[in-house]
């Protein structure tokens, strides 16, 4: 920057630039943020390689989506849409969720969906690097394939991820819906109801049961959609891998884990094999009569009360 042009500048804003200048210095001195930006740089080089080279081949799994809603609307069948479009392969009631988007025109969209993608994934990503930027870069170098599919495809993975990680922030009430939601998109969250607040964890399963109830409310739909689900012939899809992404703001926050405290790590798998004896004798002792029965089924059941938070 020019002398003359310090000089227009107000004091205050010196004084920042100033700031930034220093912690931008600092910042590259630290080995551990220098990988991360590199690694994250390599990443996110190759996320947008790919999709410039795929153009306007991409979409397919949201156009998937957004046909079979218009299909639906229009009386036809999205569960076998006719080609080019590929079927609506979720639960049938879930269709109701995709019509405010899907009655877009398809460009607008395909816009749409894809930058929302792309702008949660900046926002999450910078969260985490501002917490753990060495870890925040190798993961997102591990994940590097699996988002490039996601915003290619624009398959709905990246999306219920999000639902994951959001429900770290809300509510019990909240975080338990987002995860029945997301978990009956697709099964694969369903490993992520142990690591939601206790309580979140009932109103999930809860939420959860209701969507079983719509479920059999459109059984003979939901026939096909299962058929669909269990025997489409497709790739193997790594873009389920990007579900460990809802899991960053858990992990992050597990001080345990990476403080690498030996005697806190001892105690953590000390105290996980002692609950599990526990469970075991319990599980043991569940039909036996007299005291020692009834004292195994009165552990379980205070696990399974302290699990839901009740």
């Amino acid at each position: 920057m020019s002398a003359i042009a310090r000089r227009r500048l107000s004091p205050r804003i010196r004084a920042w630039l100033g700031g930034e200048w220093l912690v931008g210095r600092a910042r590259l001195r630290d080995r551990r943020r220098l990988v991360a930006m590199i690694l994250m740089g390599l990443a996110g080089g190759l996320v947008t390689t790919f999709l410039l080279a795929r153009g306007e081949l991409a979409g397919s799994d949201a156009r998937a989506y957004w046909a079979g809603v218009r299909i639906w609307l229009d009386g036809g069948n999205p569960f076998s849409p006719p080609a080019p479009f590929l079927p609506f392969v979720y639960a049938p009631w879930t269709l109701t969720l995709f019509v405010p988007w899907a009655l877009l025109p398809w460009d607008v969209a395909w816009f749409a969906w894809r930058g929302l993608n792309i702008l949660l994934l900046i926002w999450s990503a910078h969260w985490a690097y501002q917490r753990r930027p060495l870890a925040t870069g190798i993961l997102l170098a591990f994940l590097a394939a699996p988002i490039a599919a996601t915003l290619d495809t624009g398959n709905i993975t990246f999306l219920l991820a999000m639902m994951i990680w959001g429900a770290y922030f809300v509510g019990p009430r909240m975080a338990g819906v987002l995860w029945a939601l997301s978990t009956s998109l697709k099964w694969f969250p369903l490993l992520f109801l142990l690591i939601l607040p206790p309580r979140a964890r009932l109103w999930g399963v809860g939420a959860l049961a209701l969507s079983g109830i719509l479920l059999l409310a459109t059984w003979p739909q939901s026939l096909i959609h299962l058929d669909l689900a269990l025997n489409l012939p497709r790739p193997f899809r790594i873009d389920l891998v990007l579900l460990i992404w809802g899991a960053v703001p858990w992990l992050w926050a597990q001080a345990w884990f990476w403080e690498r405290d030996r005697g806190l790590l001892i105690g953590r798998w000390a105290d996980g094999r002692s609950r599990a004896a526990t469970a075991r004798h319990d599980w043991r002792a569940w039909h036996s009569s007299g005291q020692a029965g009834a004292q195994a089924r009165q552990g379980v059941e205070d696990r399974v009360r302290s699990f839901f938070g009740v």
